[in-house]
């Protein structure tokens, strides 16, 4: 049996993966990065359930369109695909990791966090 070995705080602590929404939606042609995602997925909650004695909470945010370039270069109807109204920013995923590092929040565990607009909720896209 395979076994996760690292040094526990006493105090417990948090850990958040990064995936993506495409653990949940594809395209065309992009079998191995969905795999990997949903990979990262599967492995938020084995960890989740493998950590909660140890006071660890584990936790995954599966970003959506987040702009790391040149916002003002985004045209309406990029925006207009997300219900929230907007692409996201980085600044978004900053504000989930606080979220799920809050010092009181010890009960959110094995969660995957969609962080993407309510883009996958909506699933159309324009060209």
């Amino acid at each position: 049996m395979n076994q996760l070995l690292l040094q526990v705080p006493d105090d417990g602590g948090e850990i958040i993966n990064i995936s993506s929404t495409r653990s949940l939606m594809s395209e065309p042609n992009s079998e191995a990065y969905a795999a990997s995602k949903g990979a990262i997925s599967a492995l938020t909650h084995t960890m989740a359930v493998t950590l909660g004695n140890d006071g660890i909470t584990v936790n995954s945010i599966s970003p959506g369109w987040i702009e790391t370039n040149d916002y003002s270069k985004l045209r309406s109807v990029d925006h207009s695909q997300h219900p929230s109204g907007r692409v996201g920013k980085p600044e978004d995923i900053a504000r989930a990791c606080l979220y799920l590092t809050a010092p009181d929040n010890n009960f959110v565990t094995g969660a995957q966090l969609i962080n993407d607009g309510g883009m996958t909720r909506k699933m159309i896209y324009a060209d």
